[in-house]
């Protein structure tokens, strides 16, 4: 299962970041989004991560496994046709077909690994998988910087998405099932034990939002940042994400999941507060690479989950999560945009509040030696 998982998560990242890196400077250079367009196609993308609960019903007729193949072939197509549509419509179709590949393969991917590892491998197990991941965004990063002079956006759209879809072809043939593992509930899952599992998604995913939309949109519209400049700064994150993220799982198995929670949040308000009242070109690119290097940290939320859950809770839970953490991501990129037009800083001070909400619900957060104590009755 680590082998299978591995393969796919290198195929995701590929397609997802690829479309990441050429999305914004495609919009405005060839569909000629403005900022509000940028923000309603980030928020029809989102879409499918809202209804990622559905895959508990899918689970009904395929095995799980299956399921994150298919979804990683939905990917690779969407990612291979988006630069045949270069205006706004064409980007929100092509942005939800991958964005349903995307997100369905993330609720899988998620719900296997805390399945398949126990809880003290779980935070080694993400992290290395986010390590995988940040070397493949530097692959991809490297190829669209030397070919960004040579290819058009058509064709490095499609060349992505036909690497995407051969990993998917590819995986086709494994099945890495283990089948003296729990049985899955084929039902949604709603506990209250789990509330502040769900509380930290919704927080963690409408903070998201805002990095994902706004951090890279304010480099290119305000900024002026280039297509090679922006995918310099993706290369240099995901080296960063590399080299620290096994470490960051370790962190997690030494010091705890509330102390990493609270080191993430503490610094991610002030990296909002920098974005929106600092207006420095240098600054604002320093804060855009601390700003990526805590998304390591959002393991801690899952790793806590897994300490807790009931083993045959696991994958609808994570299904649940998935669709909570995404319940902002179909209106707040519109009005975040919206309110971009009247002042720019709002969606960034509208980030620094979320991250200080996100700091009080993570001190409720048991300490390392509680949540042991909870995963050994389990």
């Amino acid at each position: 299962m680590y082998g299978f998982l591995a393969v796919l998560c290198i195929a995701s990242a590929l397609g997802n970041q690829g479309w990441q890196t050429l999305f914004n400077n495609f919009a405005v250079e060839k569909a000629g989004a403005d900022s509000v367009q940028v923000g309603a196609i980030q928020s029809f993308r989102e879409i499918p991560g809202f209804l990622t609960f559905f895959a508990v019903y899918i689970l009904l007729l395929i095995a799980e496994h299956r399921f994150a193949v298919y979804s990683i072939l939905l990917l690779g197509i969407g990612v291979m046709i988006t630069g045949l549509f270069p205006t706004f419509e064409g980007l929100i179709i092509t942005g939800m077909i991958m964005s349903v590949g995307f997100h369905f393969f993330e609720t899988a991917n998620q719900s296997l690994t805390l399945q398949y590892f126990s809880p003290e491998r779980v935070p080694i197990v993400l992290a290395k998988f986010r390590s995988y991941t940040a070397l493949t965004n530097i692959v991809a990063g490297v190829f669209i910087w030397i070919m960004a002079g040579f290819l058009s956006y058509q064709w490095m759209f499609f060349v992505i998405g036909a690497l995407v879809f051969l990993a998917g072809l590819y995986s086709l043939r494994k099945n890495p099932v283990d089948e003296l593992l729990p049985p899955q509930h084929k039902k949604l899952i709603l506990k209250r034990k789990y509330w502040l599992f769900y509380v930290l998604n919704f927080l963690s995913g409408s903070r998201r939002q805002i990095f994902m939309v706004f951090a890279i949109f304010i480099l290119v519209q305000k900024y002026h940042f280039s297509i090679t400049y922006i995918t310099i700064l993706f290369v240099i994150n995901n080296i960063i994400t590399f080299v620290l993220s096994p470490y960051i799982g370790k962190a997690i198995n030494r010091y705890g999941e509330r102390t990493m929670l609270t080191v993430e949040y503490v610094f991610l308000i002030f990296v909002f507060l920098g974005y929106g009242l600092i207006e420095n070109e240098m600054i604002v690119t320093g804060l855009y690479i601390v700003d990526n290097l805590f998304f390591s940290f959002a393991i801690s939320i899952n790793s806590f989950f897994r300490k807790q859950a009931e083993p045959a809770d696991i994958a609808p839970s994570m299904a649940v999560g998935f669709t909570i953490n995404h319940l902002t991501a179909v209106f707040l990129p519109v009005l975040g945009g919206i309110l971009w037009v009247y002042n720019w800083r709002i969606p960034f001070l509208g980030g620094a509040f979320l991250a200080f909400l996100s700091l009080i619900f993570a001190r409720l957060v048991p300490s390392k030696k509680d949540l042991a104590n909870i995963s050994a009755v389990k």
